[in-house]
């Protein structure tokens, strides 16, 4: 078999064979297939595509590229989910407690940031003494024991999607819907988990800009998980605007606590709920989603889930008193307040320019070794159909490093716009599927 036939063949519009795929995902990681034949790959599914045979063939042969996680031992049915990357996207340290203090397991493999999105470790990594890195023993004991863990993903997690996706990013590749789909797949099977949620963001400051493009990603992946044997739901959800109202590390704990208060942000409380109700809906709490949904509204008003979240993170070396006192997160040197320079209704609130503000501000990182500043982000104050005076404030800016301050400020300035004519608040679910 030699990679150039396979090149050919997709160029040409032909159906790899699972033993193909093989090849090809096996030959990456050995150098028998090179960087340009890869390319050349890359470019022909780019152009010709695959058939959902040949997706769920790719993702399970880069989910087994490297290191699986074997979470059998664990008791029940394991529930997993992802968000493909927004702006204030804190959902995870609501839904993983929630759910789990209904009795489904949660095992969870999570990333950092990379550019403008935020990473879920980062985010917790804001509480003193939060350790997201254990043995895969400690780590099915502590869903045994619990019911939920959150652990950073390992570089030995599918190293050839690790691959793939550096030669994509490289050549006009990265945008390909079923290389996107395999990619994000092969990471959620290899870390084990027997039902997948899939949050796939639609808007500025997501990936998929458009709804037809984020539901065929939707599509893909749920078909993916479901031919791999995964129990396997998603939801289209906003992104045109940031999720709740604070953007960044420590700010966005303390937003997550809010909501499992009961106290959190409208448009962030809705979603965590369409999340945790499919959740329990995978995990075969309920025979309905409306039973699951009315499940995990009563769980979040009753203070049982944040009780699970205080366990969480003692069991994760964290101070559990975080939930009652906000002092203990970091809290930036500098605040500067925005305000607006009209009146009227935010008819602009765009999630790309202020995920990027608080990425100047140290929230993010351009380059994978840049370091986090925990403390920094951006507090929204008004949003998209929200109404603002002349003068009132619309942001506010928090980081240790004052000379971000003009760069961030310019950010925020350009990421609100305010019109005399009124405008309706939009919905965060954009389609349930």
């Amino acid at each position: 078999m030699r990679a150039v036939d396979l090149i050919i063949a997709k160029r040409d519009g032909r159906e790899l064979t699972p033993e193909q795929i093989r090849f090809f995902v096996r030959g990456l990681l050995s150098g028998e297939v090179s960087d340009y034949q890869a390319s050349a790959m890359c470019m022909a599914i780019y152009l010709r595509g695959l058939t959902d045979a040949e997706t769920a063939a790719l993702t399970l042969e880069m989910a087994h590229s490297g290191e699986t996680v074997d979470l059998s031992a664990i008791k029940g049915f394991k529930v997993d989910k992802h968000s493909t990357g927004g702006v204030g996207d804190k959902t995870t340290l609501v839904v993983a407690p929630l759910v789990a203090s209904l009795g489904v397991p949660v095992a969870k493999m999570s990333g950092r940031s990379l550019g403008y999105t935020g990473g879920t470790i980062d985010k917790l990594e804001s509480i003193p003494g939060f350790n997201p890195f254990m043995e895969i023993s400690e780590f099915v004991d502590s869903v045994n024991r619990i019911g939920i863990a959150v652990v950073g993903q390992t570089k030995d997690l599918a190293p050839a999607d690790r691959v793939l996706y550096s030669l994509r990013d490289v050549t006009g590749t990265v945008e390909s819907i079923p290389l996107i789909a395999s990619s994000i797949m092969s990471k959620k099977i290899a870390a084990g988990a027997d039902g997948i949620v899939l949050d796939v963001k639609c808007g500025s400051g997501a990936f998929m800009k458009n709804l037809s493009d984020a539901r065929l990603l939707a599509e893909a992946m749920v078909n993916i998980g479901e031919s791999l044997g995964r129990r396997t739901m998603a939801v289209i959800t906003a992104m045109d605007q940031p999720l709740g109202r604070a953007v960044g590390n420590s700010v966005e704990v303390k937003e997550a606590i809010d909501t499992l208060r009961g106290t959190g942000p409208e448009d962030f409380t809705r979603l965590c709920l369409e999340v945790a109700s499919r959740m329990l809906l995978v995990g075969g709490l309920a025979d309905s989603l409306e039973e699951c949904r009315s499940l995990a509204r009563r769980t979040l008003l009753s203070g049982q889930a944040l009780a699970k979240f205080r366990q969480f993170v003692e069991n994760q070396g964290g101070n559990p008193e975080v939930c009652e006192s906000y002092d203990l997160l970091p809290n930036a040197r500098y605040q500067e307040v925005i305000v607006s320079s009209s009146t009227g209704t935010v008819v602009r609130c765009d999630a790309l320019s202020i995920g990027n503000a608080s990425m100047v501000l140290g929230a993010g990182r351009r380059k994978a070794e840049d370091r986090i500043d925990h403390s920094a982000g951006v507090l929204l104050h008004k949003k998209l159909g929200e109404q603002v005076e002349e003068g009132e404030p619309i942001a506010t800016m928090l980081t240790n490093r004052r000379d971000a301050l003009d760069e961030a400020r310019n950010m925020l300035s350009e990421a609100f716009s305010v019109s005399d004519v009124a405008a309706p608040v939009p919905d965060v679910i954009l389609d349930p599927l």
